[in-house]
């Protein structure tokens, strides 16, 4: 099987994470990934740069990591993919199969009210993934659902407890959601016991192919004990 790391989050670009993508990437090749998906903090959320610079610069940054990570895998033997995490008031989506380009002629999207910009996203062929719905933090006031906005729902995220991820896998059963997996991951340390991703049987030849095979059911969620 084919297995790809779908959520993952790395340093400078998004201020809560701590390793680098080279950092990552030589773990995940070890572990015999066939590819990471870079899903960093958009421009709405926890990206490293000050919020007043103007679209095209955040943006700009934004891919930094991503672009590295591309020359990084070639040199590895590890493909490197994009995604963005997008978030309103502690509720994360993460939006597969837009490009660099299409980021780069929509800058009203930071205007749009949340299940309005996620159901545009949807409608230029994005694939949209509510990420960890049933998570608490003490900055979280209270779980917001967009059942009708995503194609899917994190049912495991690897950073999160069996009880949040139990209800998670609740809800997509009950609204007919895509189960998705992905690890969450912001480090690289020795006391990780846990990933998780989405596999296939055969290799993902780009962001709009995993757009593709996971709406086709050609992947499927896998959970790896290291």
């Amino acid at each position: 099987m084919y297995k790809y790391e779908t959520h993952l989050h790395t340093a400078p670009v998004s201020k809560c994470a701590t390793a680098s993508i080279r950092e990552h990437l030589e773990v995940y090749k070890k572990l015999g990934y066939d590819g990471i998906f870079v899903t960093n903090h958009f421009l709405d959320g926890s990206l490293n740069i000050d919020k007043t610079k103007p679209y095209e610069e955040r943006l700009n940054f934004f891919y930094s990591d991503y672009e590295e990570g591309v020359k990084i895998g070639k040199e590895l033997g590890i493909k490197v993919f994009c995604g963005i995490e997008t978030n309103y008031l502690g509720a994360d989506f993460i939006v597969y199969g837009l490009s660099k380009e299409w980021y780069l002629k929509n800058p009203q999207i930071m205007d749009m009210q949340k299940s309005e910009q996620l159901k545009f996203f949807m409608e230029n062929g994005a694939l949209v993934i509510h990420a960890h719905p049933f998570r608490e933090a003490g900055y979280i006031d209270h779980i917001r659902l967009y059942p009708k906005c995503v194609h899917g729902v994190e049912i495991v995220n690897a950073t999160k407890p069996d009880f949040e991820n139990e209800k998670a896998k609740i809800y997509a059963e009950k609204y007919g959601l895509i189960a998705f997996a992905g690890t969450d991951n912001h480090h690289v340390n020795e006391d990780k016991h846990k990933l998780a991703g989405m596999e296939s049987e055969r290799p993902i030849l780009s962001e709009q192919d995993f757009v593709n095979a996971v709406k086709n059911g050609e992947m499927k969620p896998f959970v790896l004990e290291i």
